[in-house]
């Protein structure tokens, strides 16, 4: 039986969510269903969600959510953000219990991935 009242799906706003489709289709693997030219769902990120089209995106500069990847090898990952041209707003740096470093997707949004 599911518990009521916990996140099930996340919904987040993309400048060009076929650029957010490739993004994460080709660094995370991440798979994909269109729902027309203005929403996608994704699925296989550890908690289902999907991109509509939005003319603002979420960044912790405007008081956004900011959504936090994990990763088993930091370098290796901010590597393939890096190799897939996404821009480091914030370095690799430390805090309680690992590292991390944050990223602007094509769609605008940005995303931070850690590490233990």
């Amino acid at each position: 039986m599911t518990r009521p009242d916990r996140i099930n799906y996340l919904e987040l706003p993309s400048l060009q969510p076929e650029q957010s489709k490739a993004f994460f289709s080709t660094v995370f693997g991440w798979t994909f269903v269109d729902y027309g030219p203005d929403y996608l769902a994704f699925f296989d990120a550890g908690l289902e969600g999907g991109f509509y089209r939005a003319s603002q995106v979420a960044t912790t500069a405007q008081g956004g959510v900011l959504v936090v990847l994990k990763s088993d090898n930091l370098e290796q990952s901010l590597a393939a953000v890096q190799a897939a041209g996404a821009p480091i707003t914030k370095a690799i740096f430390s805090f309680p219990g690992g590292r991390r470093f944050q990223f602007l997707e094509p769609g605008g949004n940005e995303f931070a991935i850690w590490a233990e």
